[in-house]
């Protein structure tokens, strides 16, 4: 991990307030986002466990604010599947080098806008059968990539969820995700004290962020929104892709 200095630390602090108002807003863009900050600053290796420690954070303000529209029964179809994979992802992406962080979490980004478009433009449903077994594949690249939350979000949307239902639903099994992913990553002994501090500092700065988010929810023209975030994250992934190339 590189020497962070004083300008770069604001630098992350600001992205992480502005990912996590968007973040809160349309359910995912934090995770999807803030490597494209993260990455040139800290390198490719510590993202995905300092996004992870953010992240439980971000999650458990958006869960707390939002905790009346939480669908408890879909959090557990979701949780009890995603589990077991979740931690084999994360045990995964600690094996990585830098070039190989940097391909898998470029090519979740760039693969997951055209996913999360395809299953909303067919219109497809998800029983809770469906649901669970595709949570059971949702874990392993939430456990070992960065941006998966998008994944989840089609996911929860296509089982029947609508609104601020599904971002609260959502928070509340990725905050169960994150502790999980963290602690693998503990275990696995790549938790410094730089991704720890760096973690820290996002998810503490997320907090007023969920609260923006939730006074926005109402007025922000998503459609305008989604286009934006969409081309944000495909041209980082790539941009990602192509770093690796060359690395």
């Amino acid at each position: 991990m590189y020497d962070v200095s004083p300008v770069q630390l604001l630098i992350i602090a600001a992205a992480g307030l502005i990912t996590s108002v968007i973040g809160g807003v349309a359910g995912y863009g934090t995770g999807a986002l803030m490597p494209l900050v993260l990455v040139p600053i800290v390198g490719a290796e510590p993202v995905v466990p300092i996004i992870a420690l953010s992240a439980i954070f971000n999650n458990v303000s958006r869960a707390t604010l939002f905790r009346d529209l939480v669908d408890w029964r879909r959090v557990r179809l979701v949780i009890l599947p995603a589990l077991p994979t979740c931690a084999l992802g994360a045990w995964g992406y600690t094996l990585l080098d830098g070039r190989g962080a940097l391909v898998v979490i470029g090519s979740m980004l760039v693969l997951s806008v055209p996913l999360r478009r395809t299953l909303k433009g067919r219109g497809v449903t998800l029983g809770n059968g469906a649901l669970a077994t595709s949570a059971a594949g949702w874990g392993v690249l939430v456990g070992g990539t960065s941006g998966a939350g998008i994944i989840l979000i089609s996911l929860l949307m296509a089982a029947g969820l609508e609104g601020a239902a599904v971002i609260a639903t959502d928070a509340a099994v990725s905050t169960v995700m994150g502790v999980l992913k963290f602690g693998v990553f503990g275990v696995s002994g790549v938790i410094t004290a730089q991704v720890v501090a760096v973690g820290l500092l996002m998810g503490v700065i997320a907090v007023p962020g969920a609260w923006l988010a939730k006074r926005l929810t109402e007025r922000l023209p998503l459609r305008v929104h989604t286009a934006i975030l969409d081309a944000v994250v495909i041209t980082g992934g790539a941009a990602m892709l192509f770093r690796a190339a060359t690395f």
